[in-house]
């Protein structure tokens, strides 16, 4: 049986590309090489790729480490991976894992570039890509579908640049205290920050700012934040719910990837009847979004009323040593390497499908 060539996507522009960096190398790692070829392919913050990476330099790659391995996919069917200096074909890639998180990766444009490459690939596509990542976007729709949210409104950031005072007084017309306030596109918590009167949200704003031209703000809660992974095409599985007890007043940045104090508990300690709410909630919001492969959907439970409330979805969950997206899968019974074989075979599902189509519009 011969190996199939998966492409591993992994690095790239946006502000979480040391988090790519370290899934990338776990999944690397953990796909079975009988059945798979890993070619992992890094993207600099130029937005440069270079490869083929050795695996044991995928966590510490740079574009000066890989100088003269500049590579280009070939936008045109048949997954083609041309060298960027000679355009030789270097090899065919049977399917692409493109493990990007934040803008340029997870937002639609690679899936885009994937599209036009004429090769499958893991995760959802261009349409759900780009609604996951935009949470004003998700949160419009999700309500059109009845899904529980937290209040929120937005602003842009040419608001906060021309008069932020009256930014902060448009939020606290809709809004009580406190407040979280985050960019609407991104992830891993960066750019997030929790306001408790006008002072702090002003200086929310103009960080969230930093991130995005449109920036999210949402009612505070008291709440237990809960995580789901979800698995599948049209018929999507979920895991058991894994909880997050952070050691921070929220899951911030700094909670989830520096102090290392955060917990996990898996599966959460919650009655059985709250799960099963979830697990509902989690397959109606993936089908929502139109997310296909996997995705982690986040969910808050007020601690207060008990109320269940959609957080945000993500619709390229990390494979870091902390991530609960394998976890939560590990605990259901379904190891990592199996995991990834799924993923694949998911991806190849839907690119199939689309093959069916007998003019492409």
């Amino acid at each position: 049986m011969t190996a199939k060539k998966v492409g591993l996507l992994f690095g790239g522009r946006s502000g979480e590309h040391e988090v790519s960096l370290v899934s990338a190398s776990a999944i690397a790692h953990n796909f079975n090489a009988e059945e798979f070829e890993v070619i992992p392919l890094f993207i600099s913050r130029e937005g440069r790729w270079y490869g083929p990476v050795a695996l044991e330099d995928i966590k510490t790659a740079t574009a000066e480490q890989y100088a003269g391995k500049e590579v280009i996919l070939a936008p045109y069917p048949g997954g083609h991976l041309l060298s960027a200096e000679n355009g030789q074909e270097l090899c065919t890639l049977d399917v692409v894992f493109p493990i990007l998180h934040g803008t340029y990766g997870e937002d639609g444009i690679t899936q885009g570039l994937l599209e036009l490459a004429g090769v499958p690939y893991v995760g959802a596509g261009v349409a759900g890509s780009a609604i996951g990542m935009d949470k004003a976007v998700m949160r419009k729709i999700l309500a059109y579908h009845n899904i529980p949210q937290v209040a929120f409104t937005t602003v842009l950031r040419s608001q906060v640049e021309a008069d932020v005072q009256e930014a902060v007084k448009q939020i606290e017309a809709v809004l009580p205290y406190p407040v979280f306030v985050k960019p609407a596109n991104g992830g891993s918590s960066m750019g997030i920050s929790k306001a408790h009167d006008a002072a702090e949200l002003e200086d929310s704003l103009k960080l969230a700012a930093k991130y995005d031209r449109k920036i999210l703000v949402e009612q505070g809660v008291n709440v237990r934040e809960i995580e789901i992974s979800v698995l599948g095409n049209e018929k999507p599985e979920v895991s058991l719910p894994g909880e997050i007890v952070a050691s921070n007043e929220f899951y911030d940045y700094k909670a989830k990837y520096i102090d290392n104090k955060s917990v996990s508990v898996i599966p959460a300690e919650i009655p059985a009847d709250i799960t099963a709410q979830i697990q509902k909630l989690a397959v109606e919001t993936y089908r929502a979004l139109e997310c296909e492969g996997f995705a982690r959907v986040d969910f808050f439970i007020d601690q207060d009323n008990g109320q269940i409330y959609l957080n945000e979805v993500n619709t390229l969950p990390g494979f870091t040593e902390i991530s609960m997206y394998p976890k939560m899968w590990e605990a259901a019974g379904l190891p990592i390497d199996q995991l990834l074989k799924n993923l694949v075979a998911l991806a190849e599902a839907r690119f199939a499908d689309r093959a069916k189509n007998s003019i492409d519009c």
